[in-house]
């Protein structure tokens, strides 16, 4: 067992003291959140570059109704100076060319002309300017035909918008404000990044059996050290390298969201009363009120996240982590001990990795319905259950399925563990031979 941990130890210095490993460990953090709340954040900004749209109005429905904002104006021409300037638009003062045709009754179709793409936020400005007047004209028209008074307020007065608010209720009684899109959105991420971690980590113990038997270094090394001890000490070694680059992740992440959270302003109530009263008093669309709507909806995010049970979901992310590793590593370091070449490495790998993609391709239907019987059978079948049942924990998982689940895996990890040492105890020292699947069946029923 002594030499099975000092192979462990040299497995896990010789990785964590790696520039790419140290490198990779503190920026991935900052970059995830830069790859996911950057474009939000930036998709959120406004557009401060003035421009300038040219008006021709064939019907005269809309002259002088298009309302200029802070940095769109609108400018109506006459027909002539229309067709002058769409002759040249490129060397005309405008960003735009709005035509808007007779017949936009009847056709709901304008166009706007432009020496290049115009914008997503100028077409979906003009196209809410130009809906929004037909409509109140509309209206306007029924309400003077039906001849009821203040029809207009009575109808305004029937506009209902409902925002649904999730409430969980605890095992003891207390209610606790929940979303379904942050625990789709935990379910997924902690899901992925499982599959994630055990094909790279898996692909490294593979690697590393293959080097060292290509490279005859395992034939020194089996002088003293037994296969099982060595495949032991890789496996382990390299799965606490992956464990060690996590808790370094998780305690960066935790440090980025606290650090946003106390910028935000730390307290979600006073945030939406603050938010409230700028509404009140500067107005909905006022560059105040925005910016603190959106602190206030960084802060309710946080806030949800934390009323997760997040001691269950990092207890049974670090479990289904190792046991998902352990299981696909001892399987991998098999094959890797089984082949000379990357060509025959990756046909043994195909059947062993496709449940790992399946798991994969059914995360979406899982998050969906995490409680239907796919999610259930995969979450309980040892090859899928790793990534699925992750998914499904922070929805809220029965005790007795989540411990069958684990149960089941740490029988099944028992098991891989005797097959994969009996093919590594036989591949290791195996050259120059093509191995199939009816050979490594062979093996195993070689005694010791």
């Amino acid at each position: 067992m002594n030499k099975a941990l000092l192979i462990l130890k040299r497995e896990y210095l010789t990785r964590v003291r790696k520039k790419s490993f140290i490198i990779m460990t503190l920026l991935v953090p900052f970059l995830f959140g830069a790859f996911t709340i950057l474009p939000a954040w930036l998709a959120m900004q406004d557009d401060h570059e003035e421009r300038t749209i040219a008006v021709y109005d064939g019907t005269g429905i809309f002259l002088g109704r298009l309302e200029n904002t802070e940095y769109t104006k609108f400018h109506f021409v006459p027909k002539e100076e229309y067709l002058k300037i769409r002759e040249d638009l490129k060397q005309s003062p405008f960003y735009a060319l709005l035509f808007i045709p007779p017949n936009i009754l009847s056709s709901n179709r304008a166009q706007i002309f432009s020496d290049k793409q115009v914008t997503i936020d100028i077409k979906s400005l003009v196209d809410d300017k130009l809906e929004q007047i037909l409509e109140n004209d509309k209206k306007q028209n029924v309400i003077a035909e039906s001849g009821i008074p203040d029809l207009e307020e009575k109808l305004a007065a029937t506009r209902t918008n409902i925002q649904l608010e999730t409430i969980k209720i605890g095992e003891q009684g207390e209610s606790v404000k929940s979303s379904t899109e942050i625990a789709m959105a935990v379910g997924y991420a902690c899901g992925f990044i499982i599959y994630m971690f055990v094909f790279i980590y898996g692909t490294m113990v593979m690697r590393g059996v293959m080097e060292e038997k290509t490279s005859r270094i395992v034939e020194v090394i089996i002088s003293s050290v037994k296969p099982m001890q060595l495949m032991f000490g890789k496996i382990v070694g390299i799965g606490l390298v992956g464990l060690t680059q996590l808790f370094f992740w998780l305690i960066i992440g935790g440090a980025i969201i606290t650090g946003v959270q106390t910028f935000a302003g730390g307290d979600p109530a006073q945030a939406m009363e603050q938010t409230q009263n700028l509404m009140n008093t500067q107005g909905v669309a006022s560059a105040p009120a925005i910016q603190a709507q959106q602190q206030n909806m960084a802060l309710e995010i946080i806030d949800m996240i934390g009323n997760l049970n997040l001691t269950l979901i990092l207890s049974s992310f670090i479990f289904y982590f190792l046991a998902g590793f352990l299981m696909y590593s001892s399987l991998m370091g098999a094959i890797g001990s089984a082949v000379d070449h990357d060509e025959e490495a990756q046909q043994l790998m195909l059947p062993v990795t496709l449940p790992l993609i399946f798991s994969i391709i059914i995360l979406f239907p899982v998050v969906k319905n995490p409680e239907g019987a796919l999610a259930f059978w995969a979450s309980m079948i040892p090859l899928t259950s790793p990534v699925i049942m992750m998914v499904r924990v922070p929805f809220g998982v029965p005790t007795w399925e989540l411990l069958l689940s684990m149960a089941t895996l740490i029988a099944s990890i028992a098991g891989t563990i005797w097959i994969a040492g009996k093919i590594y105890r036989t591949g290791i020292l195996m050259y120059g031979k093509k191995v199939n699947l009816k050979e490594i069946v062979k093996w195993l029923r070689y005694r010791n």
